[in-house]
């Protein structure tokens, strides 16, 4: 929404094609982070090699603790046919990266939640489950070198990286020894495709419908001065209020303002809330917003 109103010569089709693309890149980072376990485990087991190659290595060097490179849902990755045909499929790999998952495994290595994991009497399966979310909570945050690698690699992931975080997260959550990994699909079902590509293009068409919504509503305020990016995030949540009968007009306002809390300034959610707000009672009297489904048909 925003590089299409921050141009004059871009087509709504060309808007949509980009919307699809960043979202592909976004599901490749999904992939892309799961490798990353494996990686830095790969690299664990060139020290332990390295170790025992000494030409006098010690006792430990000979019987390392093997814990970490032993991990059960990080191998269940590795030898997961569909995660190896993805990456294969899109060319995805750290090979070019060496600085970065050395950097990493240090910062692993000198956490204490992995040395009482390598510590630990016994391991288990929900052991190394912990791990690796304990990794992707705590080890990627803050890391300048990752943020520049992934900003290198594409302009959309530094804006995704938290949200796939967080997938790559319940994913690891819900493996099993039983049934190993089960990789979530890009788009949940056909509508929620769907649904991306219709939202972009009614608030592109209908620009000005909204654009004099939100003027009618801002008494004493210019709209001029009101921020593109403001403008738009209430645009889509306008065509939500009206062109999607099955999202709850609660669900739509906590959504947007959690959009304009991470891409606007402090105070705009407090604007855009005030303006939704009074935007959407005017709506409703209009009887041009009318939720259907269960539970919804009374909210109007």
């Amino acid at each position: 929404m925003y590089a299409r109103f921050s141009s004059s010569d871009v087509a709504t089709t060309k808007s949509e094609k980009d919307l699809e693309f960043s979202i592909q890149k976004a599901y490749d980072l999904y992939y892309y982070l799961l490798l990353l376990l494996t990686a830095i485990k790969r690299y664990a087991e060139s020290r332990i090699d390295l170790a025992k190659n000494k030409i006098r290595p010690t006792h430990e060097d000979l019987h390392p603790n093997t814990r970490f490179i032993d991990n059960r849902l990080i191998r269940q990755i590795e030898d997961s046919a569909a995660f190896n045909a993805y990456l294969s499929e899109r060319k995805l790999s750290w090979v070019n990266h060496p600085e970065l998952i050395k950097s990493l495994y240090r910062k692993l290595t000198a956490a204490e939640y992995y040395i009482a994991y390598m510590d630990a009497p016994v391991g288990s399966y929900e052991a190394d489950r912990e791990l690796l979310v304990d990794f992707f909570s705590g080890e990627l945050e803050d890391h300048e070198l990752f943020f520049q690698i992934m900003e290198e690699q594409s302009i959309f992931w530094n804006d995704d990286i938290d949200l796939v975080v967080s997938i790559v997260v319940k994913t690891i959550r819900a493996m099993s020894a039983e049934q190993g990994i089960k990789l979530l699909p890009m788009y949940k079902s056909d509508d929620d495709r769907e649904f991306a590509c219709t939202l972009l293009r009614a608030s592109i068409q209908n620009h000005s419908e909204y654009e004099k919504l939100i003027d009618e509503s801002t008494d004493n305020w210019d709209i001029e001065r009101i921020a593109l990016t403001d403008k738009l995030i209430m645009h889509m949540a306008i065509n939500e209020f009206i062109e999607f009968p099955s999202i709850p007009i609660k669900v739509t306002f906590d959504e947007y303002l959690e959009v304009s809390k991470y891409y606007s300034t402090p105070k705009s959610s407090v604007f855009i809330n005030g303006l939704l707000d009074k935007i959407s009672a005017n709506l409703i009297e209009a009887g041009k917003i009318v939720k259907i489904g269960r539970g919804l048909i009374t909210e109007s």
